[in-house]
């Protein structure tokens, strides 16, 4: 059962320009679909990840436009970018930086790595060893990065997006589930279909493809960062919590899983939904809000027995456990009664 709203919320204020930040975040996306091409799911899971503050797991193959995806997030929010190509012979310093004798001042001074950055790509991720990927987790989880006993905080926002080969790809491994625990969502944007596919060489023969580069910022970074702060304010029922907690609980008992949710998977929904919700223009979270991004932030978390692999793996089961996992009835009651409850 999907109800329509279960609180009556003035919907989102305009932002600092005098436009709803509605209209703002649309623009933001069709910029972006500009340079990638009929990819609109990808680029409004990857915008509601920003959003809520949140890092993404790409899993493609080569050449579908990770790179492009995630350089025009960059700058259509007036942030900066940069770039971590992962080989096997990579180490931590390279992705945060080191301390480096200056010779002029006769001391070491600290020369920021790749990883501070508004928006970093970390391409091909599970290329390279466990202990470079484990050189992310602090920057993930806690924004900051540790050297010489000397804590870093990162720029804000912040946001990480990863890229990783599928497994069976030469040189790749899969990454530890601590590692992928940490990323709010997986996705992938997967083949142009055949229609864009003409778009894009059309664009390139004409010489008028615009790149990433060139494109304008929509949002402030300060605006950006007051419209993630409106977001996290959302509005959600106690029966929507109720929920997201019944899901995490069947999963760690499913008999067609070996891992189920973390209470950071959670997190991670409760904060995806709020954005989604924002986007949308409300200040209030709906079931909808909840399902429409549950497989994209879940199904990374969890592990299926081989018998499951087989059948779908671990989306299907949590598609079949957000079927069978029931509403709470005081939620129910609250929505048929016009949304008045709280």
């Amino acid at each position: 059962m999907i109800f329509s709203k279960f609180h009556t919320v003035t919907p989102v204020e305009p932002g600092e320009h005098g436009e709803e930040s509605t209209v703002l975040l649309a623009r933001m996306a069709n910029r972006i679909e500009a340079v990638l091409l009929g990819k609109k799911d990808a680029i409004r899971h990857t915008m509601t990840a920003m959003l809520a503050g949140g890092h993404v797991l790409l899993e493609d193959v080569p050449g579908v436009g990770k790179t492009i995806l995630a350089h025009a997030c960059a700058r259509a929010i007036g942030g900066s970018f940069s770039r971590i190509q992962f080989t096997s012979d990579m180490l931590p310093a390279d992705v945060t930086g080191g301390n480096v004798w200056d010779g002029r001042t006769g001391e070491f001074v600290f020369r920021p790595g790749p990883i501070m950055a508004n928006v970093v790509l970390a391409d091909e991720m599970n290329r390279t060893s466990p202990r470079t990927q484990s050189a992310l987790l602090e920057a993930m989880e806690e924004r900051n990065v540790t050297l010489d006993g000397v804590t870093r905080r990162l720029p804000e926002p912040f946001m990480l997006i990863a890229t990783q080969n599928p497994v069976p790809y030469e040189g790749t491994s899969r990454l530890p589930e601590a590692q992928l625990d940490r990323f709010m969502m997986r996705i992938s944007i997967g083949y142009p279909s055949l229609r864009d596919e003409v778009r894009m060489l059309e664009q390139y023969a004409e010489d008028r493809r615009m790149e990433p580069h060139n494109i304008r910022a929509v949002i402030a970074l300060e605006e950006w960062q007051g419209m993630q702060r409106e977001a996290a304010g959302a509005h959600v029922h106690p029966g929507l919590l109720e929920y997201i907690a019944r899901v995490a609980e069947a999963s760690r008992s499913h008999p067609e899983l070996t891992l189920g949710l973390s209470p950071r998977a959670g997190r991670d929904w409760l904060r995806a939904a709020k954005a989604r919700a924002y986007i949308e223009g409300r200040g209030y979270v709906i079931p909808d809000d909840l399902l429409g991004v549950a497989e994209p932030v879940l199904a990374h978390r969890l592990a299926a027995r081989h018998s499951s692999a087989a059948a779908g793996g671990a989306s299907a089961v949590l598609r079949r456990i957000l079927r069978e996992t029931p509403w709470p009835e005081q939620a129910a009651s609250d929505a048929a009664a016009g949304g008045r409850g709280r």
